[in-house]
Order: C-alpha cells, then sequence, then structure tokens
C-alpha cells in the first residue's frame, strides 16, 4: 500500500458521496423527507471532505524540502481537521432544519425513499471498511477521517430509515399523530451523531498539530536507544507525528573522553536501531553529548 492507494480510494470516496448526495436530495424533495435531505446535506460535507483529503494526500506525499525540512506530512492533520469541521456544519444545518420542518404541518414522506436508504446505508458501510482497512494500514489521519466520514453517512442514513419508516407507517398502526414528525427526529439524532464524530477525528488531528506526545513511544525510544553500547544515558526524547509516521529527536550520552568519529558512529547506530525496531518511526536525530 502507498500515498497512491490512499489518493485513488479518496477519489472513490469522493465519486460515491457525490453521486449518493445527489439522488438522496432529489429523493427527499421528491418524497418529501426532511431527513433525507438532511442526509444528503451530510454527504455534501462528506464529498467536499474526501476532495480535501484527496488534495492533502497529495501534498504529504512531497519530498521535505529547504523551505520544510520536516516534509509536508502535517497536511493530512490540516485536512482532518478541516473535515471534522465540515461535519460539524453539516450537523448543525440538520438540526437546524429539522426543527424548522416540525414547527410546520406537513404529510409523512413517502414509502418508496426507503429503499433508496437501504441502499445508500450498504454502499457507505462497504466503502467504510474498505476505506479504513488501508487508511489503517498507513496510519494516515486524513484517510481515516475520509473513511469515518462515510461510516457517519452510513449511520446518518440507517438513522433516516428508521425515522421514515415509523413517520410513513406509525400514525396509523399506533394511532399517533405525532409520529408524523419521526422523520425529522431522526434527522436531529444523526446530528447528534455526526458531531461526535466529527470529534473523533478533529481531536487526533489537532494532537498532531499541536506536536502531542504518543502514549509510550518515548518510553519505547528510551529503552531501544539504552541497548547499544556505550549509551551511558538517554537525555532527552522528543516526538512528533508527521502524516503516516513519526519523527523522533533524542540526546544521547557517551563517555566524555570518547573520539568524536566514535561517538558519531555510536549516533549513526542509535539511529539505525531505532528506525528498524520502533514501529512508525520515519527519521531519527540524534544529538551526542559527554556524560
Amino acid at each position: 500500500m502507498s500515498q497512491s492507494s490512499l489518493q485513488r480510494n479518496s477519489l472513490i470516496g469522493f465519486a460515491a458521496s457525490v453521486l449518493l448526495a445527489a439522488l438522496k436530495l432529489l429523493a427527499g424533495v421528491l418524497g418529501k423527507s426532511t431527513a433525507l435531505v438532511a442526509d444528503s446535506i451530510e454527504s455534501l460535507a462528506d464529498s467536499a471532505g474526501s476532495l480535501l483529503v484527496w488534495q492533502a494526500l497529495k501534498v504529504a506525499a512531497r519530498p521535505a524540502d529547504e523551505k520544510h525540512p520536516w516534509g509536508y506530512g502535517k497536511a493530512e492533520a490540516v485536512a482532518a481537521l478541516l473535515t471534522g469541521s465540515l461535519l460539524v456544519v453539516a450537523a448543525i444545518l440538520m438540526t437546524v432544519q429539522s426543527i424548522h420542518e416540525i414547527l410546520i404541518p406537513h404529510q409523512p414522506p413517502a414509502a418508496w425513499t426507503l429503499l433508496l436508504l437501504v441502499i445508500v446505508t450498504i454502499v457507505k458501510e462497504l466503502l467504510f471498511r474498505f476505506m479504513i482497512h488501508t487508511a489503517a494500514a498507513e496510519a494516515s489521519a486524513a484517510a481515516t477521517a475520509d473513511a469515518w466520514h462515510q461510516r457517519s453517512d452510513a449511520i446518518t442514513s440507517a438513522a433516516a430509515f428508521i425515522g421514515v419508516s415509523v413517520a410513513v407507517w406509525g400514525p396509523e398502526l399506533c394511532g399517533l399523530p405525532a409520529l408524523v414528525f419521526a422523520d425529522e427526529a431522526a434527522a436531529i439524532l444523526a446530528s447528534g451523531v455526526i458531531l461526535l464524530t466529527a470529534w473523533k477525528l478533529a481531536g487526533p488531528a489537532l494532537a498532531e498539530l499541536l506536536d502531542a506526545d504518543a502514549p509510550g513511544l518515548a518510553q519505547s525510544l528510551r529503552t531501544n536507544a539504552a541497548q547499544i553500547p556505550h549509551v551511558r544515558c538517554i537525555e532527552k526524547v522528543r516526538v512528533r507525528k508527521s502524516g503516516g509516521g513519526w519523527l523522533a529527536e533524542l540526546h544521547i550520552q557517551v563517555d566524555p573522553d570518547m573520539p568524536i568519529r566514535q561517538a558519531h558512529a555510536v549516533g549513526g547506530q542509535v539511529r539505525s536501531h531505532l528506525r528498524n525496531s520502533c514501529k512508525g518511526i520515519h527519521d531519527v536525530l540524534i544529538h551526542v553529548e559527554p556524560y
């Protein structure tokens, strides 16, 4: 798997989201379903998110240069944060529209819209499972965000299915006219799920942008570095995430009387050992100091 695989999956997600969003919007308007219209708004946010992710993955794949010596990996975190923000906006729009519809008397949605919701839910869940596998293998925040977009869309479509079903048959079967608003209630419930998904995406992305440490990674680096002969002490360890991997910086201490050439060789051994033994480490900067 590679960046090209992630970019391809992002384009597939974008195309699927645009097509399904258009179908849901058309069906929601013709079938008079608030939940379906709201669901189409969420799908449009998915589409914009997939486009963001695709562009971010292209940027993140660029090699480090003089202007960006650490590379462009954080472009993925920026895209994940923006994607989460889009989900928040979509959830707010869905809630406002649903409350507006509840205040206006209306007929229940058309029953035929249920078939489309079943198809959409299945397609989106399959897309999520396909995309999350690649995203996890590459440890990509942006691709993970894109995959979870598909899962959130599957959840909102399932919620819309339940809401439309209750709105269509509930008033007659249960003798409760108020159940006609189940369509809007499902849309509001789906908005809550979308907000939770947004936080799940934005939280890790924000942590990456703020250079938060990974639990246990610094200690693992210390332990492995201490295994190299002539390393007397690990004075400092810093790590930061960039794209699909981690960049580390270690200050090791050696015998103060050790020749510079030998001390440099020890630093090189530590660097090679850490890159081979610690999963996810893309690069290591070693500072050699006297003990």
